[in-house]
C-alpha cells in the first residue's frame, strides 16, 4: 500500500470534528481515519485486546486496511475499507432505525463483557450494507472504567428511541422532524406531546418522563450535578441497556392503515404481460450497461431493484416517500438477502447539506451517486402532482447517473388521469415529445419500449452531457 503519513494533500470530512480523538479524511478515493495523541492510548488498548479484529471478522465494524505511524498531530494514520453509500438516520424508514437501535444496543453489551464501552451513542456512527448495520467509528470504542456513567443516554433516546416512539405510540413518521433537528428527537418535545396512558410506563417514564425532569432540574443554578460524581455498578448498567433492547424490540408502527402506495406493487395498473415486458427491460439494461451500483428512485417495495441484482448489479440503494412500502422494502430484502438499501426521499425536498457551516451531513446529490438509475412511474408524480418542468426534471434525474432507465407516464394513463381530476390541465408541454426532446438534449436515447396500454414507456440511456 501507497505510504500515506501526512494529511496536507488530503480532504478532511467536513463532518469529522466533535471527536478530540480523531477524524476522518479522503485521499483519492481512500478513506483514512487519523487517531491524535488523545486518543492514542484507547486505541491501543482497543487493538491489543483484539477487539478490532473481533467485530471487524464478525461484520460488524468497518475494517481497518491498514495501519501507519502518523505525523502533525496525528499518532497513526488508519486506512478504512469505504463503504457504497453514506445514509443518515433521518432517511432510514422505521424497521432500519429500529435495527439500528438494536444493533448499537447489541455491540456496546458484547462489549461491556470484554471490558469495554462506547463513549458516546450517536446514530451517526451505523451504517448500512445493504439492510445489514456496521460501525463505523473505531475510536469511540474505548476501556470501560468501573462504575462509570452512561453519558451516552440521553443521546440514545433522541437519537435512536425517540424518533421510533414517535411513530410508534403517535403513528408519525420521523424524518421530517429527525432531518429539521439533526441531532433527534428532543427528550423534552417527546415529553410535552406523549399521551398520559403512555408516559406512565415504566419504560417512558423512565427514559422520557425522569430523563426530561432530570435535564430540566441540572439546568438550574440550583440543582447542579455532573455525572463524574456519580456511580452506576456494572451490572445495572447492563440491566438498562438490556431493558432498553427488550422494549425497542416490542415496537411496531402506529399506522395501521394501508398507504395509497404500500400495496402498489401488487394493484398497479400493469397487467402481467406488460410487467414481464418491464422486468425484461430492466434485465437487458442491466446486461448490456453493466452498472454495479443502481439508484431506484420511488423503489416501492423493491420490485425492480430486485431485477436489477438479479441481473448483475451489486448493490441497489431505493428511495421512496411512502413508508410503509419502504418497510416492506426492507423486510424483502432481509427476506432475500439482497443488496437493497430502502431508504426515505422527499423529492420535492431532497435532504440538503446541512450541520455546521452547512458541511456537517452531505445532501442528496453531494452523496448519492451511482452508476445507474431506475427512475419507473416516477416522473409523474413531480411533473403533475408538483408542477416540476420536464426541462429540470429530467437533467435533475440524470445528474445521479450516467446510464440507467426512465418511465414516461403520460396523460392517457389512468393514474395521471386521476391526479387530473381535481385540477385545471396546466401541463401544455407535458407531452411524450416534449420528454423525449429533453432527454436527448443531454443524454444518448439507447433504446425505448412502449410497455402499456396507455402508452407508458421506457427509455435507456446514456448520459452524453
Amino acid at each position: 500500500m501507497p505510504e500515506v503519513q501526512s494529511v496536507d494533500d488530503a480532504v478532511r470530512v467536513a463532518g469529522s470534528f466533535r471527536d478530540p480523538a480523531g477524524y476522518v479524511y479522503q485521499h483519492g478515493n481512500r478513506l483514512f481515519r487519523a487517531v491524535t495523541r488523545y486518543g492514542v492510548a484507547d486505541y491501543a488498548a482497543v487493538k491489543a485486546a483484539g477487539i478490532f479484529t473481533w467485530l471487524s471478522d464478525d461484520g460488524r465494524l468497518v475494517p481497518i486496511v491498514d495501519e501507519q505511524p502518523g505525523s502533525g498531530d496525528a499518532a497513526l494514520v488508519l486506512e478504512i475499507e469505504r463503504l457504497p453509500w453514506i445514509a443518515y438516520p433521518y432517511e432510514w424508514p422505521f424497521q432500519l432505525l429500529k435495527i439500528a437501535a438494536l444493533f448499537h444496543l447489541d455491540l456496546h453489551l458484547s462489549l461491556l463483557d470484554r471490558g469495554f464501552t462506547l463513549s458516546d451513542a450517536t446514530a451517526y456512527n451505523v451504517q448500512f450494507v445493504g439492510p445489514r448495520p456496521i460501525f463505523i467509528d473505531h475510536l469511540s470504542i474505548r476501556p470501560y472504567r468501573d462504575g462509570e456513567f452512561w453519558t451516552g443516554h440521553r443521546q440514545f433516546c433522541e437519537q435512536f428511541l425517540n424518533p421510533l416512539l414517535l411513530r410508534a405510540y403517535l403513528a408519525v413518521p420521523h424524518n421530517a422532524w429527525y432531518r429539521g433537528s439533526m441531532e433527534g428527537i428532543p427528550v423534552s418535545d417527546l415529553a410535552k406531546i406523549l399521551p398520559l396512558r403512555k408516559k406512565l410506563s415504566w419504560n417512558a417514564l423512565t427514559n422520557i418522563v425522569l430523563q426530561d425532569k432530570f435535564q430540566a432540574g441540572t439546568s438550574s443554578q440550583e440543582n447542579k450535578f455532573s455525572v463524574k460524581e456519580r456511580r452506576l455498578p456494572k451490572q445495572a448498567f447492563t440491566a438498562m441497556l438490556r431493558q432498553l433492547r427488550k422494549w425497542i424490540a416490542q415496537l411496531q408502527p402506529a399506522d395501521k392503515k394501508k398507504t395509497v402506495w404500500a400495496d402498489y406493487s401488487l394493484v398497479n395498473t400493469y397487467n402481467d404481460s406488460e410487467r414481464g415486458a418491464k422486468h425484461a427491460f430492466i434485465e437487458e439494461y442491466v446486461r448490456s450497461a453493466r452498472p454495479k451500483t443502481v439508484i431506484d428512485l420511488g423503489c416501492n417495495t423493491g420490485e425492480y431493484s430486485e431485477r436489477a441484482i438479479a441481473s448483475g448489479a451489486t448493490s441497489v440503494i431505493g428511495f421512496d416517500f411512502d413508508v410503509q412500502a419502504l418497510d416492506r422494502a426492507y423486510e424483502n430484502a432481509t427476506a432475500r438477502n439482497l443488496s437493497l438499501l430502502p431508504l426515505f426521499l422527499d423529492a420535492r425536498n431532497p435532504t440538503p447539506d446541512q450541520g455546521w457551516m452547512g458541511t456537517e451531513r452531505l445532501g442528496f446529490h453531494e452523496r448519492v451517486k451511482a452508476d445507474g438509475l431506475l427512475a419507473l412511474a416516477f416522473e409523474h408524480h413531480l411533473a403533475i402532482a408538483h408542477n416540476v418542468p420536464l426541462d429540470q426534471l429530467v437533467p435533475w434525474l440524470l445528474s445521479t447517473a450516467p446510464t440507467g432507465v426512465l418511465e414516461f407516464v403520460p396523460k392517457s394513463d389512468p393514474t395521471v388521469q386521476r391526479m387530473l381530476a381535481l385540477r385545471a390541465d396546466i401541463f401544455p408541454n407535458y407531452e411524450v415529445e416534449e420528454f423525449e426532446r429533453v432527454l436527448a438534449s443531454h443524454a444518448a436515447i439507447e433504446r425505448s419500449l412502449v410497455v402499456s396500454q396507455s402508452g407508458r414507456t421506457l427509455y435507456q440511456f446514456r448520459r452524453t452531457s
